[in-house]
């Protein structure tokens, strides 16, 4: 059996790999492990859109009950909304009931301690140890039993992205892709209080339409959205709100490492960037390393997924990190990945340059970068298989010194991930080819 836990919580089809059983068990562990299950010990629980959420939240809910421990229920909101909910409100714990941008079939929990950061390895492999041991766990009873407490509040979370900028957004034509998730009722009424002018699209969640054909993922969307209304950018978001990705006025896309550049290039210019030090992953593309070289900021990276990210900041003390996808961590701010907060800090080095995203973006140049995902068998076993070292050899050694060949297992689903960069992009194509040819001959599904 695999590690339950993953690179973003545990993660699963809803009812058949997630469990209301297995949700109920991870409650009951969780508040066991986390919390010190003290008279007023407390569990923040939130939820995006998605249908089996009411499910697996009752389900959750039960578990954290049973262990003597209170549920303040949040309701639908963004991951890092529940994030920094946790701490504001002072509870033990916290918990997402979301698969981010995983489609709808899809769902996952993830846990925060109380002080609003993801959980290390070590404390998920405690948790994990409980469930897979069975060891028995306290049953409260009479007036013991934990109590659900409402905490509805999605407006402190709005008042606190304001906060976090110091300039308006008078005169900005925003649209708003909202992947018909959490996003949709917090980050429009956002960015019209701050003055904008706001075109939301995919901002009607009906339990079944998160991430479908919109949002992060879809950025093809947002470009053509942006182009139809003349817009100044526009801001894609996924299910959680985690992520952004946004585009110009042109319709170029302005993905996690552009974003990593334009911000941290201002906050190097306010003296705010921490030690000159930007925390990003081995997906960052060769441009964006360049940029920052130049510019005589150093680049830390780590494996893929933003806690990973997150705690090499924290360890670094620095400031911003981020990755390709849009997971961008302004630590000065927040806990964890925000894509509301992330727009916000986006938009503001916008208006204080006085300057639009198009010119803006030219502070670097991608890379040509390509990426294939290869379903498989054994998501682990490239890495001792002879015949894909061996194409992976021979990828590096028609490269040279001029680009990099990355292969990695995805950390939510039964992918291996084949990413090649270089200059030369049919070249890059090629090469691309022959190793995930290699890779479904040795472990595709339909091999």
């Amino acid at each position: 059996m695999g590690r339950l836990f993953g690179t973003d919580g545990v993660r699963g089809v809803a009812n058949a790999d997630l469990t209301p059983e297995l949700a109920f068990r991870l409650g009951r562990v969780g508040a066991y492990v986390l919390t010190s299950r003290h008279p007023g010990a407390r569990i923040a629980i939130g939820k995006d859109t998605r249908i089996s959420g009411d499910m697996l939240e009752a389900a959750l809910i039960s578990g954290i009950l049973s262990m003597g421990v209170d549920v303040l229920r949040l309701g639908v909101i963004s991951t890092p909304g529940v994030a920094y909910l946790t701490k504001h409100l002072g509870a033990d714990a916290g918990v997402m009931i979301s698969a981010s941008h995983n489609p709808v079939e899809d769902n996952g929990i993830k846990f925060f301690g109380g002080d609003g950061f993801k959980l290390l390895d070590e404390t998920e492999d405690r948790i994990e140890h409980i469930l897979r041991n069975e060891e028995e766990l306290p049953r409260p009873t009479g007036g013991e039993i934990g109590r659900i407490y409402e905490e509805p509040a999605q407006e402190e979370y709005i008042q606190f992205l304001i906060s976090t900028v110091d300039e308006r957004f008078d005169g900005q034509h925003v649209v708003l892709d909202c992947a018909n998730g959490a996003a949709s009722a917090i980050a429009p009424e956002v960015f019209r209080r701050l003055g904008a002018k706001v075109t939301v699209i995919h901002a009607e969640p009906d339990g079944v339409n998160i991430n479908v054909g919109c949002g992060s993922t879809h950025p093809q969307v947002i470009q053509q959205a942006v182009m139809a209304h003349h817009a100044d950018l526009g801001l894609s978001f996924d299910g959680d709100a985690d992520r952004l990705i946004a585009v110009d006025s042109t319709g170029e896309i302005i993905d996690g490492d552009f974003i990593m550049a334009i911000c941290g290039l201002s906050l190097q210019r306010q003296g705010k960037l921490a030690d000159n030090k930007i925390v990003a992953t081995v997906m960052s593309n060769l441009g964006f390393m360049k940029a920052m070289e130049a510019a005589g900021i150093e680049v830390v990276r780590t494996t893929v997924g933003d806690r990973y990210v997150m705690e090499r900041m924290r360890a670094d003390q620095a400031v911003l990190g981020g990755e390709q996808s849009g997971h961008i961590i302004f630590l000065n701010h927040t806990t964890t990945g925000d894509g509301i907060l992330t727009a916000l800090q986006l938009v503001q080095v916008l208006v204080k340059s006085g300057k639009p995203l198009s010119e803006l973006r030219t502070v670097m140049t991608r890379y040509p970068q390509i990426l294939e995902n290869v379903r498989v068998t054994d998501k682990h076993a490239w890495v001792q298989n002879a015949a894909i070292q061996a194409a992976l050899a021979a990828g590096e050694r028609e490269l040279g010194d001029s680009g990099r060949v990355l292969v990695r297992e995805s950390g939510t689903e039964s992918l291996v991930r084949v990413m090649v960069e270089g200059p030369d992009e049919h070249v890059l194509r090629k090469i691309v080819q022959d190793i995930v040819k290699v890779v479904e001959e040795q472990l595709g599904v339909n091999r």
